[in-house]
């Protein structure tokens, strides 16, 4: 969805973007089927396979983003002495003031996958127009 965002504002040159997970229980899987009707409904394309974070990515990536607080305190961590990244909640983005993105996987069906989607979709949009001015 970032990748998205970024195109549409003709600034795909200033970014290189991945996802990761803290954990490694889905490497080499697909998202959740209910992740991938989300994108769809929204006209995203997705091919990728889940990966684990490394702790190159912490030099790597100039951010790295938590969904919630469980998420930030493992990021934490994991993250090496001489890292470069900044850790950020990415909900302190959301100008609706939302700042947790809960996971959806648990639920029996798709509608946390689209309040995720669309919380994330606020985050990046204000995060964006933030990196952008030079406000991160």
């Amino acid at each position: 969805m970032f990748i998205d965002l970024v195109k549409k504002g003709n600034v795909s040159d200033k970014f290189h973007i991945d996802s990761a997970a803290i954990g490694g229980w889905h490497v080499g899987k697909s998202p959740d089927r209910r992740a991938l009707e989300t994108m769809k409904k929204h006209n995203l394309e997705y091919s990728n396979k889940a990966r684990q974070l490394k702790k190159d990515d912490f030099k790597k990536f100039d951010y790295i983003f938590g969904m919630d607080h469980e998420n930030m305190s493992d990021l934490e961590d994991m993250k090496p002495s001489d890292a470069t990244t900044k850790l950020l909640l990415i909900g302190d983005f959301d100008p609706q003031g939302e700042k947790i993105i809960r996971d959806p996987y648990y639920d029996n069906n798709s509608e946390g996958f689209e309040k995720a989607f669309v919380q994330s979709v606020r985050c990046c949009e204000n995060f964006l127009k933030k990196v952008l001015v030079g406000e991160v």
